[in-house]
């Protein structure tokens, strides 16, 4: 490699849209040389929030000094190109005292304006010079912040600055003091839109983190409950904090989430989502091994139950492990209730869920296969409906799940003024109209509607989805083999079930193995105990 002094071109966005390549300047004497290194992307997670400037030649461990300007052309160099990265000089008689550093987009600018810059302002129109030994003393009589730390590495400061931090320097220290000043704009809390209930508490997660801890802290008021923190996502570095409570989650369930998720590596998290397709174990079923809840109060009640949850910054949504089947048919309103409603209430999701995977094949493999089963009236009831249907009953009940399944899917994503006006009338007209004209028949309209409606049931939105979808194979059994091809469907479902595992717990714990009074707690719902009287 050609001798001489060597400095690095392009901006992060350059970087990023390249994969790694740098544009290397070499200098030497009056010429500049330019060259190309290869393609290379981020080597090791160490690094994943380092610009390339930083990873090169070992500059990862590269500090600051005491000269402001200096300090001011590294980071320069790292965030070029980003308007909203402000730089902030504060004079006394014309020489710079401080340097403020900030991203205007990521701060909250009237915290900082009233408890670093004015206060940094009133102290240089003062006579009196700040002690010069250490910047710690800022943080005691100047700057009013209360989360401050100090750094030296260009590095470290990188990631505080994105994170929402700003950072000062001092003209005499080759230290930067940072403060939290966060202020990206965060919603009030609301009721969850996702899982509403008629009794109990109204506040909803939002997508701010902090928050949502606070929301389990103010619920659980004990030294057991413990937050950790981490950081997954190589651009967007998104924190994830596991929450359990010491003594009722176990010690190896609690090792396996931090595993699996240490063990992630992508570009990044935007969702909850992301997360669970990464940390479960079998991503092809169609029955989620993660629950999903968007209420304090029923990741408390989990956490309380010895399980564990999963809060990822951005998201209003929390994941909770490990999940069963039957943490999939319950609510948080079974446990607000009475009793006697709670029990009628499951046993009406119970009966709901068989419908909605078997009413439609059922249908479809009787009329097909076993008309002998019907009482004769209705089955001439039914041969007057479908006497000008051309298709078989298999076609008609499946067209009329696709197009169920669409006005649904249609209705979630038109606006919130019009997706339940547009869902219902759509349904009405095209049903109707579908009827009248002969391409499908009355009763598969109302099998099909009776087995959306049970969906509708389910508590949990990913379970409903995995209900969902076990429709379609089950009618084309139905379809093809008739009760035969039912009957070996359930059998394949059964056992697809009781073969899962969400971080080591069966699917159907705690019934299976079999437990009597497992059943009875999950089955109905039982009534609390009193604590006797110290009295």
């Amino acid at each position: 490699m050609t001798s001489g002094t060597a400095f690095l071109i392009g901006t992060p966005e350059y970087f990023l849209k390249n994969k790694g390549k740098v544009v290397v300047m070499f200098r030497q004497g009056g010429d500049d040389v330019i060259k190309f290194r290869k393609k290379k992307r981020f080597p090791t997670p160490e690094h994943e929030v380092l610009p390339e400037e930083l990873q090169s030649h070992g500059q990862e461990n590269l500090c600051f000094t005491s000269d402001l300007e200096q300090n001011q052309l590294k980071l320069e160099r790292i965030f070029q190109g980003n308007m909203d990265m402000v730089y902030q000089y504060i004079r006394k008689e014309g020489e710079a005292r401080w340097l403020i550093l900030y991203f205007s987009s990521l701060v909250d600018e009237k915290a900082l304006n009233d408890h670093i810059i004015a206060p940094l302002v009133a102290a240089s129109a003062q006579q009196e010079q700040v002690a010069s030994t250490s910047v710690t003393p800022w943080d005691d009589q100047i700057i009013s912040i209360g989360k401050t730390m100090t750094v030296r590495k260009v590095a470290d400061l990188v990631q505080l600055l994105l994170n929402g931090h700003a950072a000062i320097f001092h003209k005499d220290h080759d230290t930067a003091l940072v403060a939290q000043v966060n202020g990206i704009a965060k919603r009030s809390l609301e009721e969850s839109s996702s899982e509403p209930a008629i009794r109990g508490p109204k506040d909803g997660f939002i997508e701010n983190l902090n928050v949502n801890m606070g929301l389990i802290r103010s619920r659980i008021k004990t030294p057991r409950l413990k937050m950790e923190s981490l950081t997954i996502g190589e651009l967007t570095q998104t924190k994830v904090v596991i929450t359990f409570i010491t003594g009722l989650a176990t010690e190896t369930m609690i090792e396996e989430v931090r595993r699996k998720l240490e063990q992630i590596q992508t570009d990044g998290i935007l969702e909850t989502g992301y997360i669970e397709e990464f940390i479960e174990e079998y991503s092809f079923s169609p029955f989620p091994q993660v629950n999903t809840t968007e209420r304090p109060d029923v990741a408390v009640a989990a956490l309380l139950d010895g399980k564990i949850a999963i809060l990822v910054d951005t998201t209003p949504f929390v994941l909770i492990v490990p999940m069963t089947f039957w943490s999939g048919m319950q609510a948080s309103e079974d446990f607000y209730n009475r009793k006697s409603i709670s029990t009628f209430v499951r046993w009406i999701r119970f009966l709901f869920i068989v419908m909605a995977i078997f009413a439609p094949p059922l249908y479809v493999a009787i009329t097909t296969f076993h008309q002998e089963m019907i009482p004769t009236n209705l089955v001439l009831s039914i041969a007057s409906s479908r006497e000008d249907v051309p298709f078989p009953a298999i076609i008609e009940a499946l067209f009329t799940e696709i197009v169920f399944e669409a006005l649904r899917e249609a209705g979630i994503r038109l606006p919130k003024q019009l997706g339940s006006a547009i869902s219902i009338i759509g349904a009405l007209v095209i049903g109707q109209a579908a009827v009248e004209a002969g391409i499908i028949s009355a009763p598969v309209v109302i099998i099909v509607s009776i087995t959306g409606i049970a969906a509708f049931t389910i508590p949990r939105y990913s379970f409903a989805n995995g209900i969902r979808l076990l429709r379609f194979p089950m009618l084309i059994l139905a379809g093809t083999l008739g009760l035969y091809g039912i009957v070996l469907g359930f059998i394949g479902i059964v056992l697809h079930v009781m073969s899962l595992r969400s971080f080591g717990v069966p699917y159907f714990s705690p019934i299976f193995p079999l437990s009597l009074k497992s059943f009875k707690r999950f089955v109905t719902r039982p009534p609390k105990i009193k604590k006797p009287s110290p009295h």
